[in-house]
């Protein structure tokens, strides 16, 4: 075979009049591709192939954004710190004194996400860290330079989103290693519940034959033991909670509008990287916010927490089927106290267990069989 047939055979030449199959597919199909993408970047991407992904793109209704960084905003940080140098209640007091040295400073999520994206030249070879879906965006963009868009920024040439699912660099509350802090909550113009597990440490026990989870070896009928309010126990399971909820409580305030801009929103999820913290939205709690808007904390940019009612569990080990045991396991479930209508699901404590994924979710159902202590909070 001569040089010239094998190179023919490698690179054959063009049909004049070759039909491409792929624009036989229909937009349907397309669109369901494009909702399993999910991505927004990748989207980003796909809009830039063709006019006509550049124009199904912004009505894919599934949207994954993964932020890249916090940037620090200097002016937030100075007003925020304005306002908590005027605040004089004795919450205020109360918070310093008991955050200061315990968990890292939670601005950072009251500060603006944003997003970083490079962009180097080459046209549709660039590598795009991209946000916006409108191409005149990118055409406008500095070649080589760096900008950061708001995840409203990102979302706002998505006209169908239906799912929207935004995931944090990391978790805001900064604890020591091997302590273990999870919590969930779900909103709608306020708090409608909040569900926190925490553990002083975690040991892993391999090998451990447990027969599917067991508690301490020490029958203490499922009370707290005496030491629990003497050693610091109490006084570290409310920095806990607090933190939890004041850090739930700002990313539903910066969420505020991105959901009164998309209306056809039917569930919202804000997570992190570490899986520390979920803040979740469903359809009715999206139409709630818009009908009756959030009440703004005063001292800082969050949502106003209102008065809680709250349930405690705590077990001094508790051993799990997968041969963890978390020392110091205390489970906390937490509702609005002018919540009076009390649901079948409120009662048999099924949505409090079904906040976290396994082996954790063993963790809340065994640790809500124990006695149950209640708790007051004020609004702060």
């Amino acid at each position: 075979m001569s040089k010239s047939d094998l190179t023919h055979k490698i690179f054959p030449e063009p049909v004049g009049d070759e039909i491409d199959h792929f624009d036989d597919l229909p937009d349907s199909l397309l669109l369901l591709i494009f909702n399993q993408i999910g991505d927004v970047k990748s989207l980003g991407r796909c809009c830039l192939v063709c006019k006509r992904f550049h124009s199904l793109v912004p009505q894919v209704d599934n949207i994954f954004v993964r932020v890249d960084c916090v940037i620090s905003d200097e002016d937030s940080s100075t007003s925020s710190s304005s306002s908590v140098s005027k605040s004089s209640s004795p919450f205020s007091s109360l918070f310093r004194f008991m955050f200061g040295g315990i968990v890292k400073p939670l601005t950072s999520i009251t500060q603006f996400l944003q997003f970083k994206r490079s962009v180097s030249s080459g046209g549709y070879g660039s590598n795009l860290s991209s946000l916006s879906i409108n191409g005149e965006d990118y055409d406008e963009l500095d070649q080589g330079g760096v900008t950061h868009h708001s995840p409203t920024q990102v979302l706002k040439n998505f006209s169908e989103i239906k799912v929207l699912r935004i995931e944090l660099p990391s978790g805001e509350l900064g604890i020591d290693d091997g302590v273990l802090l999870k919590w969930r909550a779900d909103f709608g113009s306020t708090l409608d519940n909040c569900v926190i597990l925490g553990a002083s440490s975690v040991v892993n026990c391999k090998g451990l034959d447990n027969g599917g989870g067991n508690l301490s070896s020490e029958d203490d009928n499922g009370s707290i033991p005496e030491s629990f309010y003497t050693n610091g126990g109490l006084k570290l399971r409310v920095v806990w909670t607090i933190s939890s909820l004041i850090a739930a409580s700002a990313r539903h305030y910066l969420l505020q509008p991105i959901i009164c801009e998309h209306k056809t929103l039917d569930s919202l999820v804000l997570t992190d990287t570490d899986g520390q913290g979920v803040l979740c939205m469903s359809k009715d709690q999206l139409e709630e916010l818009r009908v009756k808007p959030l009440s703004a904390s005063s001292a800082s940019k969050r949502t106003l927490v209102p008065a809680l009612n709250m349930r405690l569990w705590y077990a001094p080990q508790l051993e799990l089927p997968d041969g963890s045991v978390l020392k110091g396991a205390t489970l906390v479930a937490i509702r609005p106290s002018e919540q009076t209508v009390v649901k079948k699901e409120v009662a048999d404590g099924s949505w409090v267990c079904s906040a976290f994924e396994e082996p954790y979710r063993t963790a809340a159902k065994m640790l809500i069989k124990r006695r149950t202590y209640c708790l007051e909070m004020n609004s702060f």
